[in-house]
């Protein structure tokens, strides 16, 4: 039996000629395009892929978001198809349930392999980045549970009180904690900080302690 594949992508030519280069293999059968998250979310309740090919990047609903939704109640596998070869990016994608992240750079052949492979749940992630990931050690790993529950909170917008009082520490606490990621991180302004969070796909811990939900 084909693989059922969608694919979202908010340029046209790319889109279709996506969907025209993994259709003509046999073994995988196109089952619908469409032009941002939302549609393909829309897509997916009707026509039940096994696979989803993301873009990242689309106008209103993107790819993480629409990833997000597509995954609840053990929705179709996410394959994001980016230009992004980014770390955070993909980290990001992993986070939200995305089975496999490649860049479009990628030779056609090896999209029809991957979008195999994630149907049969195996993870698939473009081999520049993933030699980087094996090479380059996250740099969240530096820091501890506790400044990683600061980073959240930081990302959520909170000042050294609220933090503090968010997780019953003293503000002088919450103001080392705060140094200390910044330090490790090698970030000097606040801005700085709550942009690297973000883009490394740090929630906050209320939002960790439920289900994910998506995220903006």
């Amino acid at each position: 039996m084909a693989i059922r594949v969608l694919v979202a992508d908010d340029h046209r030519l790319m889109r279709e000629g996506t969907a025209a280069l993994i259709g003509a293999d046999e073994r995988i059968e196109v089952v619908g395009l469409a032009r941002d998250g939302g549609e393909a979310v829309a897509l997916a309740e009707r026509r039940r892929p096994d696979v989803v090919l993301l873009d990242l990047n689309m106008p209103g609903v993107g790819g993480l978001e629409a990833c997000a939704k597509l995954r609840e109640d053990d929705g179709p596998e996410v394959l994001m198809l980016t230009v992004s070869d980014e770390e955070p990016d993909l980290y990001a994608a992993l986070r939200v349930g995305a089975a496999g992240y490649l860049t479009k750079d990628m030779p056609p052949a090896d999209l029809i392999e991957a979008v195999l492979a994630v149907a049969r749940g195996e993870p698939r992630i473009a081999p520049a980045m993933a030699t980087r990931m094996l090479s380059e050690p996250d740099p969240l790993e530096a820091l501890s549970a506790r400044e990683r529950d600061v980073l959240g909170l930081i990302a959520e917008g909170l000042r050294n009180r609220e933090i503090a009082e968010r997780l019953g520490i003293s503000p002088r606490t919450a103001e080392s904690h705060r140094a200390k990621v910044m330090s490790k991180l090698g970030l000097r302004r606040e801005a700085d900080l709550v942009r690297f969070a973000l883009r490394h796909g740090i929630l906050p811990l209320e939002r960790e302690a439920a289900p994910l939900s998506p995220a903006g």
